[in-house]
């Protein structure tokens, strides 16, 4: 079994970006909202952060309480987005405010995670000129480790907006053959046993095992959980380690890769912008 370097891959994603920021001296900046005090998501902002130093981006984190009202939050997007290359709205939002709405305020030239109703549908639409950060970070080990994905068979399990849906999307636009599992759906071993590749966002702990998969395949873990105090994948390592080809870990594969590909979107975003400014 191989491991996927998730932390190797993004270095390089890193130093290239670093190198076109230096090349034409970009002034960037990434600016983050939380909402709360959530420790999980006071985790990804520091990984944010820490990509953000390494390759010379300013970064900015705009805390607000819990009892923040939606319109008041909406205002402050607006506000912060004008003085910001890319924007963030770390998630989740409390259950009181309409995530999309406040999604739907980023403008789309600073929505570098493509999370908003015209980033999504430009997306869906065909347009992949940036690519959600999940999918941008498969994409890259699918390039890294040169895998065929035309006429291949992928199963994804989860369906959700930030992995399933636009996975689904991009690899049926590169020729894969698909299925979409959900919670519903019955004896998943029926799907994953004859899958070549398997990426997993379910976010379920050690749900896929080596009785489920067959010889050789190769396992993508994009999902995350927290128990006791650590996060853990969707894929149970110690099971699948004599039956799988390659397999990401959690933490050390998905992830780093998907940070990076953050600061790759930031900074082509801008690059775009800076160019449409200098022609006007």
């Amino acid at each position: 079994m191989k491991i996927i370097d998730g932390r190797r891959i993004s270095k390089d994603i890193f130093q290239n970006y670093k190198k076109i920021i230096e090349k034409n001296r970009l002034k960037i900046e990434m600016s983050v909202i939380l909402v709360g005090n959530n420790k999980v998501s006071l985790s990804y902002i520091s990984q944010k952060k820490r990509a953000c130093n390494t390759v010379g981006i300013s970064f900015s984190l705009y805390k607000f309480p819990e009892t923040i009202k939606e319109v008041d939050l909406i205002r402050e997007v607006s506000l912060i987005s004008k003085n910001s290359s890319g924007l963030i709205v770390q998630l989740p939002l409390p259950k009181k405010i309409n995530t999309q709405k406040v999604l739907d305020s980023i403008p789309q030239k600073k929505d570098i995670d493509l999370l908003s109703t015209l980033s999504l549908g430009k997306f869906y639409s065909g347009d992949f000129l940036i690519l959600p950060p999940v999918v941008s970070a498969i994409s890259q080990i699918i390039k890294k480790e040169k895998l065929k994905i035309k006429g291949v068979y992928v199963v994804i399990i989860g369906s959700g907006k930030l992995v399933g849906k636009p996975l689904m999307i991009w690899l049926a636009s590169q020729g894969a053959t698909i299925s979409v599992l959900n919670k519903k759906t019955k004896n998943i071993s029926e799907f994953t046993k004859r899958a070549d590749i398997i990426i997993s966002g379910a976010g379920k702990v050690n749900l896929i095992k080596g009785d489920m998969i067959k010889r050789g395949a190769i396992l993508i873990d994009a999902g995350s959980s927290i128990e006791k105090g650590s996060i853990k994948g969707d894929v149970h390592i110690e099971s699948v380690k004599k039956r799988a080809g390659l397999v990401s870990l959690v933490p050390g594969g998905i992830g780093p890769i998907t940070t990076a590909c953050l600061i790759k979107n930031l900074v082509e975003q801008s690059s775009v912008e800076d160019r449409d400014q200098s022609n006007r």
